[in-house]
């Protein structure tokens, strides 16, 4: 029998099998999965009663609260996508965005009201904008959709439409579909704990990337989920005690943060079972210092917005013997190895396998059931990533026998110094070992003699002191001569970074190459 495949069972599965179990936590709100669902299908019915039609889009505005969350499902029992929005972007920003995509309903928090304002005006697409709070309540009280057969679900429809965070150009927008959601979330559960008495922290924006898919598995497997409507240290350090979290998931500038908390000893943080690294390349340091701190598994993994996301990741392999501690821990830290559902390959410019020695630079491709549609109304920029069934990544990695991938580097972040190729991450995770910094970027810095070389930022503890030679001298030995970065900028401010927490590499390149004045060390 072919059932069609959607995130709608997820949400089911949690009503019948979890029903009066406490599913969701979002500050002082409490709701268990039959009261959670029935906010789905409220919402469902409040959207149909605003004319909202099957394949209309239905904006977000909001952190993370379980409003949001209510319409990861509600959206889709409406026969409508949903699109969380990055709520860091600028008004301009948002509005190509809504211009582009033409939602019929966009769902606002109140903080969000006087960008609202100018949304109005400047998108006239939008029918009506709903602010969460009375508005929203109201939405919902107008009635309740019928439990939906399943086998009316179209499963190639587009359930969700997330627009890429910018980091690298003009977002556009990835087209996931309810068969591509489903089979994402069956992925991450068999990797990730889903033990129905796990407790996950939504640390991570579920306007970014699905969420990791974080939002269906935890509802399919009935997991207490409690919302972190925005990441501090020191409410998400508390949240982990008072409700006995065992999972969560972390960029590695919020790993960082919550290790250089000055409270963090105070905290009760023995529930945790499991840490997931992402976002952004992790070094064999962080994870070593987030294994001492917390006690659990710490791994990294690796994914995109076009791969729903998640596609890799660095847990354990049985096939695999570490060499000693120190290689436990590196892989670890790697991109890891591929999900069920995924095939990954690391290629040359003609797609040929480029060999497995981990030394060896080729392009990372992925084919499986997590693969985008598609970006929205872009065919000829979808045509562009696609060879074939395989979509092309552009981060740049090396591979071994065992399939385990290790990213460089992005493609445009590759600095070419004098013909050689210095990958900007191995700098980064070189600088990082050293105790006084807390964050850092390397980028490239245009050259008369050399074309371009790295040049480094670099952001300090508290309280810690670091000069320039200082640096070099730890430098010395852990990489080559040539990748050594010949312009550093040192701060205590923190270094620019995307709603979900990534550093904005591109701003800090401009700053070399386009001459912006900004002093440098050196």
């Amino acid at each position: 029998m072919h059932v069609p495949l959607s995130p709608i069972r997820c949400l089911y599965r949690a009503i019948d099998l979890y029903g009066k179990k406490l599913g969701l936590v979002c500050g002082a709100a409490r709701f268990t999965y039959a009261e959670f669902g029935e906010r789905c299908e409220r919402l469902a019915a409040g959207l149909l009663s605003e004319g909202v039609a099957p394949g209309d889009r239905v904006g977000y505005l909001s952190f993370n609260t379980h409003q949001l969350l209510e319409g990861y499902f509600g959206v889709l029992l409406a026969g409508a996508i949903v699109m969380p929005l990055n709520v860091r972007l600028t008004p301009s920003e948002l509005t190509v965005i809504l211009n582009h995509a033409e939602p019929r309903v966009l769902i606002y928090e109140p903080d969000f009201a006087p960008l609202v304002d100018h949304l109005r005006s400047a998108c006239p697409a939008v029918h009506r904008f709903v602010e969460t709070g009375e508005a929203y309540e109201e939405l919902l009280s107008r009635g309740r959709i019928e439990r939906p057969d399943p086998m009316a679900v179209d499963e190639t429809a587009i359930a969700e439409l997330f627009y890429t965070s910018g980091s690298t150009g003009t977002p556009k927008g990835v087209m996931l579909s309810h068969r591509t959601l489903y089979l994402h979330a069956f992925s991450v559960a068999a990797i990730f704990t889903h033990e129905d008495n796990s407790v996950e922290l939504h640390t991570i924006p579920l306007f970014h990337a699905n969420g990791w898919g974080r939002a269906h598995s935890s509802t399919m497997y009935g997991i207490k989920q409690v919302m972190v409507r925005r990441f501090d240290p020191a409410h998400v350090l508390q949240l982990i005690q008072e409700e006995r979290a065992t999972g969560m998931s972390l960029v590695p500038t919020m790993a960082n943060a919550l290790l250089n908390h000055p409270d963090i000893g105070k905290f009760d943080l023995s529930s945790m079972r499991e840490i997931n690294l992402g976002g952004a390349a992790s070094s064999p340091e962080l994870v070593a210092r987030m294994e001492k701190v917390f006690p659990c598994r710490v791994q990294a993994g690796y994914g995109l917005t076009e791969t729903s996301p998640v596609a890799t990741s660095a847990r354990t392999k049985s096939t695999v013997v570490y060499a000693d501690e120190e290689d436990r821990v590196r892989h670890l830290a790697y991109t890891g190895w591929p999900v069920p559902g995924c095939e990954i390959r690391v290629v040359d410019a003609h797609m040929h396998d480029v060999p497995r020695d981990m030394q060896t630079i080729g392009e990372i491709v992925i084919r499986g059931d997590l693969v985008m549609d598609g970006y929205y109304r872009e065919p000829e920029a979808t045509a562009a990533v696609m060879s074939g069934a395989w979509l092309r990544t552009g981060d740049m990695a090396v591979w071994d026998d065992e399939t385990y991938i290790n990213i460089v580097d992005r493609k445009k972040d590759i600095i070419i110094s004098g013909g050689e190729n210095i990958s900007s991450i191995e700098v980064e995770r070189a600088i990082f070992a050293h105790p006084a910094v807390f964050e850092c970027a390397v980028v490239s810095a245009p050259d008369p003699q050399w074309g371009e070389v790295p040049a480094a930022y670099v952001v300090v503890k508290p309280g810690r002191q670091l000069t320039e030679r200082e640096l070099c001298d730890f430098l010395q030995g852990r990489i080559a001569k040539f990748k050594m970065p010949r312009r550093f900028v040192f701060g205590e401010e923190p270094l620019p970074k995307t709603g979900t927490g990534k550093i904005l590499k591109r701003e800090l390149r401009e700053v070399f190459w386009q001459g912006k004045d900004l002093r440098i060390q050196g």
